[in-house]
């Protein structure tokens, strides 16, 4: 906590450091490096603020779903699903909870230092200036474990936030959703400050055919606070300071299940714009977790605890710098070096008896990425060129489970796990070419992603299936082709569409080994109703599908349409022969997305389409959790220059999109029909 007090200090003297200058100078804009042009022979989507403030949720999770083909483990958003099933990848890469996308916040990594989940509640979408989604592209100048994409956040500037602007709504289940963005330009820089506060009484998330006495509604409590502040120092150089935490907690609607996270980043980054582009970035997170698990009876009339993993401390530490040295002649060229290092571990009470914990298990340890980039782009003329690579070295170190009884007596076990490494090669390559309103692209590309400590050392449950870590998962590595075409016959409309192969080696799913009942290694007891997993790297997942999108616009209105096929099997043997040629858990073969906006001043409509289809609750292709369409809409209409009235509604028709099955066909649901209504206020 004192490294980020140093950093709020800067965040809060920061605007100070040149206010004797001529504040018309220089515009100080608070971003990063522009983007290569070579991104042009890549599949990118943008998605700007306006959308990213409007939509019915609120949900930062729920907006990128407008890129089909973007999707979580589960399909429950952050008021609803557990936090550890909240990663998020493209492409059908599924089956996994950790992320195969890279996240980033104004340069900043933002997966769980130890899960690779990602804590959405502590993302403010009226602090965001946009985002940009690359579909594909692997490990390239961003960084490692961008498998599947990446995804780039984008902080807002006063100029796009606003001094002021303050939205209060009151919705079903007597939930409440207040947040709050100021911006102030002070000498050569700026400060913005963001909060939000959600709750909610919850829904009961077991769908009304399957729940007992022992199910309940499932409530949530979440907060986040972000500090931002940027400052010129002359000489073409911008200061850019961020603090930020949140606090979430949520319950998963039966006993012994309460769940809470917290976290706080800190990060500092100077940005040179001279003739010699440079960026350099430091960053610390902490995250804390903590969650029960509870075993309910066939007919759902009690549950009893499981597993307490009453804290689940864990770090991140992270810096980088990159130049973009005045080639000319056509060629952009990036060079840079990144380092992460995170460690963590699980702390939890298991192996109830009469209610009561028995057991007492530690397991962690810590791993560090350190890697070199470099990304070159040409343009001639209609022809763009893309050439990137990056060498990085690993390191898995202090890997630990201890064991005890409660009780007086020996230690049950003890085990140091082997301190691992290696070094991975990426790289990717790319080619654009433009005549009249078609741009045609074709891109190859590799990317690999290291196991995260929640994989290697952290058991969990899921209803009464259990699944246990392992600490001897190698990395997974993917290699990928594409081929796309733009077409934009006019500045109103464009379309978008592109084919891709990808293939993950060493891919990281949960495998069933057996049924209970029976007590296993690493999870202790499952009952009859619930399967026993274990974390394992499959020979590979191989993902091929189609993209489509595009946008339209007339005057007031627009329209956005996104489309996702998907083909994804599994490719394995040894104990996991049963899985080959199967589909990976929780991936669809069809995704869709549209929203049809109008605007005209400060008032404005919309109304979001949503389909998913039907994708498997497990790996071997047993339980189907059924497709589901949805339709969100949302209108503001303002009654003077700053003050608005606001309605949204969530799911009108009240569809049953289901997120989970567990036990005897237990189905579990996500969001039902929500409805708002609150006002707005904006100083401009």
């Amino acid at each position: 906590m004192r490294r980020l007090g140093i950093v709020a200090g800067l965040l809060l003297a920061a605007p100070a450091f040149a206010q004797d200058r001529d504040p018309d100078e220089i515009v100080v804009t608070g971003r990063g490096l522009e983007a290569p042009p070579g991104d042009a022979a890549y599949d990118v989507v943008t998605i700007d603020r306006a959308r990213i403030a409007g939509t019915a949720s609120g949900r930062l999770e729920d907006v990128l779903r407008d890129a089909a083909g973007l999707a979580q483990f589960r399909r429950s958003d952050s008021r609803s699903a557990h936090p550890t099933s909240q990663g998020i990848t493209l492409r059908g890469l599924g089956g996994n909870a950790s992320s195969r996308a890279l996240l980033l916040l104004d340069g900043v990594p933002q997966a769980d230092p130890f899960g690779g989940w990602v804590a959405f509640p502590a993302y403010l979408p009226n602090r965001l200036a946009g985002a940009r989604i690359v579909r594909g592209g692997g490990s390239g100048y961003a960084g490692p474990g961008a498998l599947a994409g990446t995804i780039e956040l984008e902080s807002g500037s006063p100029a796009q936030l606003g001094a002021l602007g303050l939205d209060a709504l009151y919705g079903s289940r007597d939930s409440i959703d207040v947040s709050g963005v100021g911006a102030a330009t002070l000498g050569r820089g700026f400060v913005t400050l963001a909060g939000q506060y959600a709750r909610g009484d919850g829904f009961t998330p077991i769908v009304e055919g399957d729940r007992g006495p022992a199910d309940r509604p499932a409530p949530y409590e979440q907060a986040a606070a972000a500090l931002r502040a940027v400052t010129d120092l002359g000489g073409d150089v911008e200061l850019q300071a961020n603090l930020s935490a949140f606090t979430d907690h949520r319950d998963r609607g039966v006993d012994f299940t309460r769940v809470k996270s917290e976290g706080a980043d800190a990060s500092i980054r100077l940005v040179g714009r001279g003739t010699w582009g440079w960026s350099a970035l430091a960053y610390l997170q902490t995250r804390g977790f903590a969650s029960g698990f509870a075993s309910v009876n066939d007919t759902r009339t009690t549950a009893t605890a499981t597993l307490d993993q009453y804290a689940v401390p864990a770090t991140g530490i992270g810096a980088r710098f990159e130049i973009a040295p005045p080639i000319g002649g056509g060629v952009t060229l990036r060079l840079g070096s990144d380092l992460r290092r995170v460690s963590g571990q699980t702390e939890e009470l298991f192996t109830y008896v009469a209610g009561l914990p028995t057991r007492r298990r530690v397991a962690g340890g810590e791993s560090l990425t350190v890697g070199g980039f470099a990304d070159a782009s040409y343009e001639s003329g209609p022809l763009t060129l893309s050439l990137g690579g990056r060498l990085d070295h690993w390191d898995i170190t202090g890997g630990s489970l201890r064991e005890t009884s409660l009780a007086p007596g020996p230690v049950l076990a003890d085990s140091r796990f082997p301190d691992r490494h290696g070094w991975e090669a990426t790289g990717r390559a790319g080619a654009a070419w433009r005549f009249g309103a078609v741009t045609l692209r074709m891109a190859g590309y590799r990317g690999w992603r290291l196991p995260t400590l929640n994989e290697l050392y952290r058991p969990f449950r899921a209803g009464a299936d259990a699944t246990a870590a392992n600490a001897a998962l190698d990395p997974e590595r993917l290699t990928g082709a594409e081929v796309g075409a733009d077409w934009r016959p006019s500045r109103t409309l464009s379309f978008r569409t592109t084919g891709y192969w990808n293939r993950l080696d060493g891919a990281i799913a949960n495998v069933t080994i057996a049924q209970g009942p029976g007590t296993f290694p690493g999870v202790g007891f499952v009952s009859a109703a619930g399967f026993y997993r274990q974390r394992r790297n499959l020979d590979a997942v191989t993902a091929k599908g189609v993209e489509f999108d595009g946008r339209w616009t007339s005057g007031d209105l627009s329209l956005g349409a996104s489309y996702a096929y998907t083909d994804s099997r599994v490719s394995a043997s040894g104990v996991s022969a049963p899985l080959d040629g199967l589909r990976p858990a929780q991936t669809a073969r069809h995704q869709a997305s549209a929203t049809l906006g109008w605007s005209r001043d400060d008032a404005g409509a919309s109304l979001t389409a949503r389909y998913a289809g039907p994708q498997f609750e497990d790996d071997q292709n047993t339980r189907t959790l059924k497709g589901a369409f949805t339709l969100d809409a949302g209108a503001v209409l303002p009654l003077t220059r700053s003050f608005a009235l606001q309605a949204r509604a969530e799911n009108i028709f009240d569809a049953e999109v289901q997120a989970g099955i567990s036990g005897p066909g237990v189905i579990e649901r996500a969001l039902p029909r929500t409805l708002w209504l609150g006002a707005k206020i904006r100083l401009r």
